[in-house]
């Protein structure tokens, strides 16, 4: 492994999970951390800020949606990429983690090429575009290198999906953008499950958008487009 490798942080109680999908994630050459309750794994994460990180829902300590939601909360973690691993009966539990600010989730039993394939993906889109590194459009701004958001040079906080996927409607601004595209854009991949994703995803980032919100409309039976006042 180079010493830029990437890190990744595996929250999952049940060790011979987190050891399956340590070993799948060291054999693309990423750096793997290790916990198996809630509290430990959120002290890891804020001392050694990884990369990414894969979470279970169902811990000892501290579930998972606390752990989400500490990290949301602390300036440190706030921004990391979070993969959640649920059971296919926590419909609900996983929509809230969506709701706190998960990135992405998958469902157990799950194969562990699938899982290391989102978690690439993930990983690349965070990669420093060559396109410049700010973007502006209708008072929106976009510092690329920092991944960080401001509306009239107000800051909002955003995950890194949700900047990804507003940055990609403004960059399209006026224009219908469809489904499928939106969601090879920013996960890499589309399907009907993770177009569910899509639509809870648009739904917190309208809220975060605040009075601004109308500026993202929803075309039916398309997609979305971001309105620019600026033509």
């Amino acid at each position: 492994m180079t010493e830029d490798v990437q890190t990744i942080l595996v929250i999952e109680d049940e060790m011979d999970i987190a050891d399956l999908v340590a070993y799948n994630l060291e054999r693309v050459e990423l750096r793997v951390l290790k916990a198996h309750d809630g509290q430990q794994g959120l002290e890891i994460a804020l001392k050694e800020r990884p990369d990414l990180i894969v979470l279970d829902l169902m811990l000892p300590t501290l579930n998972g949606l606390g752990v989400l939601k500490g990290l949301r909360r602390d300036a440190r973690t706030q921004r990391i990429p979070v993969i959640l691993l649920t059971a296919r009966a926590q419909t609900e539990d996983r929509i809230q983690g969506l709701i706190a600010g998960a990135d992405d989730y998958v469902t157990k039993p799950f194969s562990p090429k699938e899982l290391v394939l989102r978690v690439q993906a993930i990983l690349k889109r965070l990669q420093v575009t060559s396109s410049g590194t700010e973007f502006s459009a209708g008072g929106f701004t976009f510092d690329k290198n920092a991944l960080k958001f401001y509306i009239d040079n107000d800051p909002i906080e955003l995950t890194s999906t949700e900047f990804k996927l507003l940055l990609f409607l403004c960059e399209r601004a006026n224009h219908p953008q469809l489904r499928n595209d939106m969601l090879r854009n920013v996960w890499g991949y589309s399907d009907d499950v993770i177009s569910r994703t899509l639509d809870t995803h648009m739904k917190r980032l309208r809220q975060k958008l605040g009075t601004h919100a109308d500026r993202v409309e929803t075309i039916r039976g398309v997609g979305y487009r971001f309105v620019s006042p600026e033509t």
